[in-house]
């Protein structure tokens, strides 16, 4: 069958590059064509924009780059007509792919959402362009599953691919000496810095992060590099601190961590089944206009992090808006790196947290749910 992918960022590339190894294994003649990354790349098939040419985050940004985000949506559309999938599959990036949903819908063409635009934490109205133009929903977290039962949305649940990712990765029995002698680290025990994949993300939070260097200089503060990013990119933030970037291994990174500080979203959940202490931290333009305007009319749910909205409680700090300070990321820090209750009681959370995610293995339960659907579509 012929794929038609688009993810748009870093987190999307990985979850979609697992369903195309799981597809390839299931279809013989699995043919893809895409938007995406290296990830996705990889898998073979053709990759028609990159996602760091694509990402923009928040009002300001989308207003400065209108024209460009025309010419993707026009060449978008052009190339899905040529193409002819089988099936569209649509993996989060939800400004663009609710779009180009509807657009395949009043084309004809077979829609799957896999990995849910979290309409459930904003903008619930979206739910009536999803159930118009969407044809099956492949969701990743089980209160999401009963959002859209409760909303009449066909929905199908497989478990969560970041356990793909995590079972799957390299070096997971790698021990701290041999990572840190890989990767030309000092012996100090190690603070991961995750400050996201997008420019806007990494400009308003990595320099708070980095604020923390001077704190606690007992340890090595390590950034996770972003695929779409260089090392060189990174310097201007740096400066002359004494801080490393390591690029394509975060997991790698968390894994022999001693704690990290987490820009929200996929990272947060990563870190935590990957049992590392964390603070998280999300900016944005506006300070507390910003954070008003968000937690009054936008926000609809009590947590920012996957990690807290999985066990309904606050478990991680999340650090957002006008509750964001330098005292408090020092405070929160301080008590994770210790082993002292604030710690224990984290890691105690964190094993609620595997028992209720489950295991590995969902990418390729999604792809067997996605060609049984598959079928039974198209012969409707």
């Amino acid at each position: 069958m012929r794929y038609y992918l688009i993810a748009g960022e870093a987190s999307g590339d990985l979850h979609a590059s697992n369903l195309m190894k799981a597809f390839k294994e299931q279809d013989s003649e699995a043919d893809f064509r895409y938007w995406g990354g290296d990830l996705m790349k990889a898998q073979g098939g053709t990759l028609v924009r990159h996602y760091k040419d694509t990402a923009v985050m928040g009002l300001w940004d989308v207003l400065m780059n209108l024209n460009s985000i025309k010419k993707n949506f026009k060449l978008c559309q052009d190339d899905l007509l040529a193409y002819k999938p089988d099936v569209l599959i649509l993996v989060d990036y939800a400004g663009f792919n609710l779009r180009m949903a509807k657009f395949a819908h009043d084309n004809n063409m077979l829609v799957y959402y896999y990995i849910s635009p979290k309409i459930w934490a904003w903008n619930q109205k979206r739910v009536k362009k999803i159930k118009a133009t969407v044809d099956r929903m492949f969701t990743i977290l089980p209160f999401e599953t009963k959002f859209f039962e409760e909303h009449g949305v066909e929905v199908q649940y497989s478990g969560n691919p970041v356990l793909d990712a995590i079972h799957n990765r390299e070096h997971k029995d790698e021990s701290f000496e041999d990572f840190t002698e890989r990767n030309n680290l000092d012996v100090r025990p190690k603070v991961a810095l995750l400050a996201g994949s997008r420019k806007g993300e990494i400009k308003m939070i990595l320099p708070d992060m980095l604020e923390m260097v001077e704190k606690y200089p007992q340890y090595q503060f390590v950034i996770a590099g972003a695929p779409s990013f260089s090392e060189e990119e990174y310097q201007p933030f740096i400066g002359d601190k004494n801080v490393a970037v390591v690029s394509g291994q975060t997991y790698q990174l968390v894994q022999q961590a001693r704690a990290a500080l987490v820009t929200s979203g996929t990272a947060t959940l990563e870190t935590a089944l990957l049992n590392c202490p964390q603070v998280v931290c999300y900016k944005m333009w506006g300070g507390g206009f910003t954070d008003f305007i968000a937690k009054k009319f936008i926000i609809k749910v009590p947590y920012i992090s996957l990690v807290n909205l999985v066990l309904d409680k606050a478990a991680v700090l999340e650090l957002f808006q006008k509750d964001f300070s330098l005292e408090k990321l020092e405070n929160e820090l301080g008590a994770l790196l210790e082993d002292g209750p604030r710690r224990m009681e984290l890691m105690k959370d964190y094993e609620e947290l595997h028992r209720r995610m489950g295991s590995h293995g969902s990418s390729y339960r999604t792809v067997e749910l996605m060609l049984a659907s598959l079928t039974k579509d198209k012969a409707v």
